[in-house]
């Protein structure tokens, strides 16, 4: 997590339930005005897809649910 978000979470605690509420809707509505359907990645999230998919990730829509002992090492 960034310093500016644990920053933003410390201020945020000092405020009362009600403003700290009022403060959790409004970052909510900015996420959701930056990406309606929530599918943007942040760079973390994109190194860490990129890292999956580098290291023998298997789809789910590839794996046999039905013979899963194949998959065991």
């Amino acid at each position: 997590m960034s310093d500016r978000v644990l920053e933003a979470a410390r201020l945020m605690e000092m405020l009362p339930e009600a403003d700290q509420e009022f403060a959790f809707a409004f970052i909510q509505k900015l996420v959701q005005a930056w990406d309606p359907d929530y599918t943007k990645v942040t760079p973390q999230e994109a190194r860490e897809i990129a890292e999956a998919e580098a290291s023998g990730f298997i789809d789910e829509a590839d794996i046999d649910w039905s013979n899963l002992s194949r998959y065991a090492e």
